[in-house]
């Protein structure tokens, strides 16, 4: 009977308090549709870029025609100075600079190599990744036109065989996984996992300090705390669990994004993923027995979670304390299964490591329990007294 009254009251308190409520249900749904929608679009277009042209010919035109006719670039400002367009540059009015020399048309005549300077700014990582991509790309456009040119001014060359002579080697690029550049693939099918964590972890403590606000821990472990605590895990589990089945179902079933592993190895990380994530939670709380303590540490650990995941930079060039901290993180372990499966499509055996460390998250539950009872214990000895 004290089971089932425990598992009511429970999901009582999921519908009727307010924050868990949102924690819970609408919130975590609002977060991961605005999350898509800034990604919708898959990939970035027309950003704004500033010319500081010195020369005023029609090869430097030329080039800024090239370069404005760049899917991924819009010159949308001209500068009479450098500095005036490093402004700009800093204030973020233009994701890059580039600077045409006054010498550019003389030296193309005389064969030699002119140089054409671009700024960005490389703290953007995506940005300045496009940026310096599509420079590449319309500027080695323009090369081989100039070169080709030249050979066909020899008189005895046809239009390919002069193609051929400016640009000798051609290369293709067949991306593995991620085929048409789809950055929203990329990044919120990591960004919206380490937000999960967040909403896990925090939710946990949410509903530990509200046992304390209303009748006190003491009073809420009774003389069962192991049960109580399980009983409080486990009634929001399948909620959790949900949540994360939810933007599995939408990434990779609505929005038809590349799926090659198995879906059985994926949800038995989610499980692992949010008794993980609960373990952690309950732990901060009953540490410091302070919701507002406790929401600080879980904000301190989550919130960075993105950057120490392993997507945008990749772990082997971490820091020994960045390689440490991520260790510590449960998403990071999830998102090695999540990208095994749903790039690779591996085995079982090879997800093993990452779904060991997401299983030993629980052994804090064993500091929770001691904790726990530890409380218990002294308020006996208190009554004794």
């Amino acid at each position: 009977m004290f089971k089932r009254q425990a598992w009511r009251r429970e999901w009582q308190l999921m519908v009727k308090q307010p924050w868990l409520n949102a924690m819970l249900f609408w919130l975590p749904v609002l977060m991961f549709f605005a999350l898509w929608w800034i990604f919708s679009a898959g990939s970035a277009r027309d950003l704004a870029i500033g010319v500081v042209d010195f020369e005023h010919s029609s090869m430097s035109r030329g080039v800024v025609r090239y370069y404005d006719a760049s899917p991924t670039l819009k010159v949308t400002q001209s500068y009479t100075s450098v500095l005036e367009g490093k402004q700009d540059l800093q204030s973020g009015k233009i994701y890059a600079l580039i600077v045409i020399p006054d010498n550019l048309t003389q030296d193309v005549l005389l064969g030699h190599s002119p140089t054409i300077t671009t700024f960005y700014n490389s703290q953007f990582i995506l940005i300045g990744k496009l940026v310096s991509a599509a420079m590449q790309q319309a500027q080695g456009t323009f090369n081989a036109r100039i070169e080709a040119a030249k050979n066909m001014s020899k008189g005895d060359t046809v239009p390919q065989q002069a193609l051929a002579q400016a640009v000798p080697v051609q290369t293709q690029i067949t991306a593995l996984f991620n085929s048409n550049s789809h950055y929203g693939q990329f990044l919120v099918s990591a960004a919206i996992p380490a937000l999960w964590q967040i909403f896990i972890v925090a939710t946990t403590v949410l509903s530990f300090s509200f046992e304390q606000r209303t009748q006190g821990m003491k009073t809420w472990l009774g003389v069962h705390p192991f049960q109580a605590i399980v009983i409080k895990l486990l009634a929001y589990s399948p909620v959790y669990l949900a949540q994360g089945i939810g933007f599995l179902v939408v990434m990779y079933g609505g929005l038809d994004w590349p799926m090659h592993g198995s879906w059985g190895i994926l949800l038995g990380a989610q499980i692992l993923m949010v008794f993980a994530c609960q373990s952690v939670g309950a732990l901060f709380f009953m540490l410091t027995l302070d919701a507002t303590r406790s929401m600080s540490f879980v904000a301190a650990f989550t919130a960075p979670a993105f950057a120490f995941m392993g997507i945008t930079f990749p772990t082997s060039d971490m820091p020994l304390l960045g390689q440490i901290w991520r260790s510590l993180l449960p998403v990071s372990h999830y998102i090695d299964v999540q990208v095994m499966q749903v790039n690779n499509g591996v085995e079982l055996a090879q997800a093993a490591v990452p779904l060991l460390a997401l299983g030993l998250f629980l052994a804090l539950l064993s500091v929770v329990y001691l904790r726990a009872r530890a409380l218990v214990s002294a308020s006996k000895l208190e009554k004794i007294s």
